[in-house]
């Protein structure tokens, strides 16, 4: 099988350290799938696990992934050779810059029949995320009804996280406030279904009341919480709920949070694989959900680019692109036949 690694950890500027690696094609031990990888998707954490340190070289880099079941190990249940799959891996595990994957199906959904490998790539990682923010954290309904009434802010609408979380957010009753502020990301964050479009280049305070907006019952926030910290904290209800994917770089002040009574939360996908979790088929419920409403034409895929072939350079392209934090949606590459 053929793979691209890096030896070392490596900043843009340090020129391109991926190069291809040959290795002897993996079988599937218990519960795991053999995937025959025919999409990735590149998203941040590529990027910022790019320039950690390297503890066993070569690091095969890559979480997204669409591909055909090869195939299966021990105890298998939900999936047979031949499947076609679709599941975002785990940080401890050689990823998906590669032309097969093991992966435990526990993590793994079966790819929607009507979108394309690189459109159904560009939805694991930010699906599951989104889910887990709505779900497990502001443990909002399942029953849409019972959402009715409820509103979400979502920080930074138009990247990966933010467009598929308005789509799953509004199917399940909620009214969705985003911020962007360049005309394309606007445009594209009231195309996945935002109510309202916030500029984040004015305060966001006075956008909420020039929109009549009092404050909102919850925060998601897929960009800079520093930036946004103090700012959250203003305009999330009483007793409300933040959540953030971003790591804080500066000591933020908790008091902050006491006097509304507001719940903050780090959300992180990888928690459950990590901390193997007895709930780990939680991600492939998710994208079992996911599937049936792509199929039901209730949401839409979110790939914006995609890039040809699976190589160093291409691979480093996509890196480039991400850190030029002017992706709009998800890009996604799509390997050569093999």
């Amino acid at each position: 099988m053929k793979a691209i690694g890096a030896d070392k950890a490596f900043s843009l500027e340090d020129g391109n350290q991926f190069y291809e690696v040959e290795k002897e094609t993996p079988q599937p031990g218990e519960r795991e799938l053999l995937v025959n990888v025919k999409s990735i998707s590149v998203n941040p954490v590529d990027t910022k696990l790019r320039q950690s340190p390297v503890s066993d070289a070569p690091r095969i880099l890559g979480f997204d992934a669409v591909g055909t079941v090869e195939a299966v190990g021990e105890g298998v249940e939900f999936f047979s050779e031949g499947d076609e799959v679709y599941y975002s891996g785990t940080p401890d595990n050689d990823g998906s810059n590669a032309t097969h994957q093991l992966v435990d199906e526990r993590m793994v959904g079966r790819k929607p029949a009507n979108l394309s490998n690189n459109e159904a790539a560009s939805l694991p990682l930010t699906a599951i995320t989104a889910s887990e923010v709505l779900f497990d954290v502001f443990n909002i309904s399942h029953e849409p009804e019972d959402n009715k009434g409820k509103s979400l802010l979502i920080i930074n609408g138009a990247g990966g996280v933010g467009s598929i979380a308005t789509q799953i957010a509004k199917y399940y009753g909620l009214k969705v406030i985003t911020t962007a502020s360049r005309s394309e990301t606007t445009e594209w964050s009231e195309k996945m279904g935002a109510d309202v479009v916030l500029n984040h280049k004015n305060d966001l305070a006075d956008e909420f009341e020039a929109h009549g907006i009092k404050d909102v019952d919850f925060i998601l926030c897929t960009f800079s919480t520093d930036m946004y910290y103090e700012k959250m904290v203003e305009l999330v209800r009483p007793r409300g709920h933040i959540a953030t994917l971003v790591e804080l770089d500066n000591n933020q002040d908790l008091n902050a949070l006491k006097d509304k009574s507001i719940t903050f939360t780090h959300e992180f996908m990888y928690t459950r694989p990590i901390c193997d979790m007895d709930d780990l088929q939680r991600h492939h419920d998710y994208l079992t959900d996911v599937t049936e409403k792509m199929e039901a034409g209730h949401y839409q895929t979110t790939l914006s680019e995609t890039i040809k072939g699976l190589t160093p350079d291409t691979l480093f392209e996509a890196h480039q692109k991400l850190e030029a934090h002017q992706m709009i949606g998800k890009l996604v590459i799509e390997l050569d036949e093999q």
